[in-house]
C-alpha cells in the first residue's frame, strides 16, 4: 500500500501502528510504502481482502488525513503491480486464480514488471518482447541467452506470477529522503544529473545538521507514465558528505541506462542512518580529503548563518546564470565544486 503526502517519519510510524491493528506482518518501505501480509487477518476477521483494505483506507483518512492506494494479490509482486496500476485513493485486488492473474499480467508492458528497468525493456523490445504475456510465452532458455542465466529464469517466473518472496516483519529502518519534481516531462539527461547534484547537496546538509551518516543510498526515478524505477547501493563507508552522496547517485543513475526517458521526478534516499560520531572514516594519503571536509564545514556554517541558498554546487550556479538567475559564482577552492 502507498500513502500519499507522507513526508515525516513520525506520521509513517503512526500509520504502521494503524496497520498493526489488522496484521503484525508488515514491511515498511520508506518514505511512504508498506508491504502487508493479510493471510492471518482474513481468518481472524472472517473477512475478505477488499473490505479490510477499505477499512485501512477509511481509518488512515479519518485519523491522519492520509489517502491510501492499495493493491493486493497472492504475491508481493502482484500486490506491488496492482498498487502501481491503481488510481490514487482506490483499491485493486487481483484474485488468486490462474485466470485472474494471467488477465492482469499478460496485457501489461514488460517495463511494468518489477526488476525490469528501461535498459532491460529496450533489450527485450529488440527481440519483439514488449508485453508480460510475450515474456511469459518466451521459453526460459531463450531468455537466459538474452539476459543471462539468473535474470532470464527470474523474469520468466515473474512473468507467470511466480514470486516466492515473503513479506518480512521488520522495524522501520531509519532513513531520510528528498525529491525534485520537474516542471514538465524532462528528457535532458543533463537536467537529470543537475537535479541529482542538488538533491545530494540538500541531503548531505540535512545529515550533517542532524549529526548523522548513512550507509546506503537509494535512487527512485518516476516516469511520465507513472511507473518508477528504484535502485540502491551500499556506500564504501558510512558518510554524510555531499560529494560522496552525489557520486553514488550519479553511478546509480548511469546504471539505469536511460536514453531520452521522460522523467517527471527524481528522489534519493539516505538509508541505514546512524550517529556520525559512531562512524569510522578511512584515512587518506595526502590532504585533499581533509581540505574537502574543512570546506564543507565552512559552507555549512555560511548556510546556517545566511540561508541554504547562498552556497550551492557550481554546476547548479552556472545553470542558473545561463537561465538568467543567480549571480557570479565565487570559487572557494582550487578544485572549485562549491561556490557562493
Amino acid at each position: 500500500m502507498h500513502f500519499h503526502e507522507v513526508r515525516e517519519r513520525a506520521l509513517l510510524d503512526q500509520l504502521l501502528t494503524l496497520i498493526e491493528d489488522f496484521t503484525p506482518v508488515c514491511q515498511p518501505l520508506p518514505p511512504d510504502t508498506v508491504d502487508v501480509d493479510l493471510t492471518g487477518s482474513l481468518t481472524y476477521f472472517d473477512d475478505n481482502p477488499q473490505h479490510i483494505a477499505q477499512m485501512i483506507q477509511i481509518r488512515a483518512l479519518a485519523l491522519y488525513g492520509v489517502r491510501t492506494t492499495i493493491g493486493g494479490g497472492n504475491t508481493v509482486q502482484l500486490a506491488t503491480m496492482a498498487a502501481a496500476a491503481t488510481a490514487p485513493g482506490r483499491v485493486t485486488i487481483v484474485a488468486p486464480t490462474d485466470a485472474a492473474i494471467a488477465a492482469f499480467l499478460r496485457p501489461r508492458r514488460v517495463a511494468d514488471l518489477p526488476g525490469i528497468g528501461p535498459a532491460t525493456a529496450k533489450t527485450l523490445a529488440r527481440y519483439g518482447i514488449s508485453t508480460i504475456g510475450e515474456l511469459a510465452s518466451t521459453p526460459a532458455t531463450v531468455l537466459t541467452r538474452i539476459l543471462g542465466s539468473a535474470a532470464g529464469r527470474q523474469l520468466h517466473a515473474r512473468a507467470r506470477g511466480d514470486d516466492p518472496r515473503p513479506v518480512t516483519r521488520t522495524a522501520l529502518v531509519r532513513s531520510t529522503s528528498t525529491s525534485h519534481t520537474f516542471a514538465r516531462d524532462e528528457l535532458d539527461a543533463g537536467e537529470h544529473r543537475r537535479a541529482l547534484l542538488g538533491l545530494a547537496d540538500e541531503l548531505g546538509l540535512r545529515l550533517r545538521t542532524k549529526g548523522e551518516v548513512c550507509r546506503s543510498l537509494a535512487l527512485t526515478v518516476r516516469y511520465a507514465d507513472g511507473s518508477t524505477t528504484t535502485r540502491s547501493r551500499a556506500l564504501p563507508e558510512a558518510s554524510h558528505h555531499s560529494p560522496v552522496l552525489a557520486a553514488a547517485a550519479r553511478d546509480l543513475y548511469a546504471n539505469l541506462g536511460l536514453q531520452r526517458a521522460r522523467v517527471t521526478q527524481i528522489a534519493i534516499r539516505a538509508e541505514q542512518l546512524a550517529a556520525a560520531d559512531s562512524a569510522h572514516h578511512q584515512l587518506q594519503l595526502g590532504d585533499t580529503d581533509d581540505k574537502a571536509h574543512r570546506l564543507e564545514v565552512a559552507t555549512d556554517a555560511a548556510r546556517s548563518r545566511f540561508g541554504t541558498h547562498v552556497i550551492k554546487p557550481a554546476a547548479l550556479a552556472e545553470h542558473h546564470q545561463e537561465t538568467g538567475h543567480g549571480s557570479l559564482p565565487v570559487s572557494l577552492s582550487a578544485r572549485g565544486p562549491w561556490v557562493s
